[in-house]
């Protein structure tokens, strides 16, 4: 697979090890910005990705496969070695030996148990990187946990802040922890290269999913030490905060409106018609709204509700008032915006349309990323990859093809 010409990372390798969503996505993130991943599953079923979420059969027929697989393993070479063989652990020993990054996200001591840990690749590769995602980290009293997404952010305090206050604790709708822990991996990988840049040494990154978690909840700790406060959940409101929240419209849509500060609640009662509002007591500032929020919001959604979804977000554009409706799957694949941006990519798949799939963040102006290619079929790269980067010529290849060591078409 060629890269292309001018992406920021096009000088980087990255040998991707585990599988599902933490280690795979970020190894998306890295080869969306033009990093050469080549990614290494297990023979056989290959990553569970392949299956998981919205699964459709082939445009060719066979087995249905994941919509969701062609955009998290995209600008990605698939080499399918049997890693718990020691023919295939010193295999990928000998791609690391050319590699920038080992990305990988077994339970803490499982690469290790293969002789493919940091010491021993190190050794070879002074220069690499090595990132490690886990559900609690490397050390600690809980780092030989297994840690999935959910328990991340249980973990973590983000679950108990989610859903509604009469409700038990909701998830977001998305592996919100494992995607959080991904994009820390990826920032601690760029960080660990530019770091090299001066020192010429590698390091090992080590990120945890509940700390990823734990790191975007605010001041929840320094509430409860000094002020004795749980924050907890409080459904589409931010308490003390308004109004901000979701009002219906006569379509039946749902738009959010931000307009707590009083500059901007000022011009809110003023596309309402209601500059009353402004000056009655129980919402003149920031602190009495925020007491007086549930009165506020049935004001509020009383007027929304007479106007369609388009007059009332153009009203409120108008008088500078941010807003936006709150949009499902259906608005974001034909939304202007991003359209106007590349964000939303169709591409061929093997399926009878192609596949959509969100575009590259964040842009950059010079040298942007791209997506070069949706994720292949399992061991497409086998014997390329193991030519190029392990030395390993045509009879080398016959037999660990005949060995069931390695998978994929014949080269």
């Amino acid at each position: 697979m060629a890269r292309p010409p001018e992406t920021p990372l096009r000088d980087v390798r990255v040998l991707e090890l585990g599988s599902f969503i933490a280690g795979p996505f970020a190894g998306q993130l890295l080869g969306d910005l033009g990093a050469e991943v080549v990614k290494v599953e297990p023979p056989g079923d290959g990553d569970p990705m392949r299956r998981w979420g919205v699964c459709l059969p082939p445009t060719a027929g066979g087995a249905p496969r994941s919509v969701w697989w062609p955009a998290i393993a995209r600008n990605k070479r698939s080499v399918a070695i049997d890693l718990r063989r020691p023919e295939g652990a010193a295999l990928v020993a000998s791609i690391a030996r050319s590699c920038d990054v080992v990305l990988e996200n077994f339970r803490p001591g499982t690469l290790e148990s293969f002789g493919l840990g940091y010491d021993a690749l190190a050794a070879a590769n002074p220069g690499l990187v090595m990132v490690h995602v886990s559900g609690f980290g490397r050390s600690g009293p809980r780092a030989a946990e297994a840690g999935f997404g959910s328990i991340g952010e249980a973990a973590g305090g983000i679950r108990h802040t989610t859903g509604d206050p009469d409700r038990l604790p909701s998830r977001a709708g998305v592996s919100l922890g494992d995607s959080l822990a991904a994009l820390f991996a990826v920032i601690g990988t760029l960080s660990a290269l530019h770091e090299r840049a001066r020192s010429g040494r590698g390091q090992e990154v080590d990120v945890a999913i509940a700390e990823s978690v734990f790191a975007l909840m605010e001041s929840t700790v320094a509430d409860y030490e000094l002020a004795g406060v749980v924050r907890g959940r409080s459904g589409g409101v931010l308490p003390g905060v308004s109004p901000s929240n979701a009002y219906p419209t006569a379509d039946g849509d749902l738009v959010v409106i931000a307009a707590n500060a009083d500059a901007v609640y000022a011009r809110l009662t003023g596309a309402m018609q209601r500059s009353d509002l402004a000056r009655d007591p129980r919402f003149a500032d920031h602190a009495a709204r925020g007491v007086n929020m549930a009165e506020l919001d049935e004001l509020i959604a009383a007027w929304t509700a007479t106007l369609s979804t388009d007059a009332l977000l153009e009203r409120l554009r108008a008088h500078a008032v941010p807003a936006g409706r709150i949009q499902t799957a259906a608005d974001l694949s034909r939304d202007p915006q991003l359209a106007a941006r590349d964000m939303v990519v169709r591409l061929a798949a093997g399926f009878d349309r192609p596949v959509a799939m969100a575009g590259v963040v964040p842009k950059l102006t010079r040298t942007p990323g791209q997506v070069a290619a949706v994720g292949p079929e399992l061991g497409r790269h086998t014997d390329e990859v193991l030519r190029a980067l392990a030395g390993l010529d045509d009879a080398a290849l016959d037999g660990l093809h005949a060995a069931g060591v390695i998978e994929g078409p014949r080269a």
